[in-house]
């Protein structure tokens, strides 16, 4: 288990990495695009880009139905970063259903803390919980313009 633990975190350090740097790389790319196209109004989209990523407030995800039940959770997002994730509806049919989903949520939940974004990894042995989490926190960064 702490080895798994490890693997994990060692896995989400990794892509948020990868993922600042293609982030960054894109950023510089479009300003340079748009400072040669338009002879330097990539001050306005700099602003734009930069009051998107400071999207502040609580954001709430489509309802995702399963085949154990409904999913939906919703997220708070404060200066452009997740400080939250609150599931609002867990599947429930059925008592293993219901536990899945109770041990489920929290290791989701610490998976997007960490990696920032809806793309971490299912948890083992709660794939249908998994995939209703994350379709609804999509929906809810989506929502946000995250």
């Amino acid at each position: 288990m702490r080895a798994r633990a490890v693997a994990l975190a060692t896995l989400a350090s990794v892509s948020i990495v990868g993922i600042g740097w293609q982030l960054g790389s894109s950023a510089i790319e479009a300003s340079q695009s748009l400072t040669a196209s338009s002879g330097g109004t990539a001050t306005a989209a700099a602003a734009s880009a930069a009051q998107a990523a400071a999207q502040s407030g609580t954001f709430t995800g489509a309802v995702v139905p399963t085949q154990y039940g409904n999913m939906q959770v919703s997220v708070t997002l404060a200066n452009g970063a997740i400080t939250e994730v609150t599931p609002l509806q867990l599947t429930n049919r059925g008592g293993r259903s219901a536990g899945i989903s109770n041990q489920a949520a929290p290791i989701l939940r610490s998976e997007v803390l960490t990696a920032q974004s809806a793309n971490v990894h299912n948890v083992s042995g709660a794939t249908y919980t998994s995939e209703g989490y994350l379709r609804s926190l999509r929906s809810a960064l989506d929502t946000a313009g995250f």
